[in-house]
């Protein structure tokens, strides 16, 4: 489902951040936090600014793993640490379970997105950040 929010992400060009508009929805903002070679890590949010300035929510940091075509959410707030010392330790069973709270949550938001029209299907609708 992410690479039909963002087909024509540019793997090597430097990090990039754009913007999705809808009529039926916030805009979407989308930053290429790291690029690796088979990897990039992105972040998507909505962005609403308020009293205390910018609230970002859901805010949502995801590595892309290229040659495998398959998204991992990393944190939605903070990633907790892997803790454990094996996999038989109750802190693995703690991880791994927030681990498939991240990724349905990915998952049921990056279906919500498409169903609202949100894509990053242009390259010129990218923008180079400075470095």
């Amino acid at each position: 489902m992410l690479l039909r929010l963002l087909p024509l992400l540019d793997r090597h060009a430097p990090k990039q951040r754009s913007v999705s508009h809808t009529e039926h929805d916030c805009p979407l903002h989308l930053e290429v936090v790291e690029r690796d070679r088979y990897t990039q890590t992105l972040r998507l949010t909505y962005e609403f600014t308020d009293d205390g300035g910018v609230r970002r929510q859901p805010d949502l940091w995801v590595r892309l793993y290229q040659d495998a075509a398959v998204a991992e959410a990393l944190q939605c707030s903070q990633r907790p640490p892997w803790d454990a010392a094996d996999d038989a330790d109750p802190a693995a069973h703690a991880f791994l379970s927030a681990q498939w709270r991240r990724n349905l949550l990915l998952h049921k938001w990056l279906d919500y997105l498409l169903d609202r029209g949100h894509a990053f299907g242009a390259a010129p609708t990218l923008e180079a950040l400075p470095a």
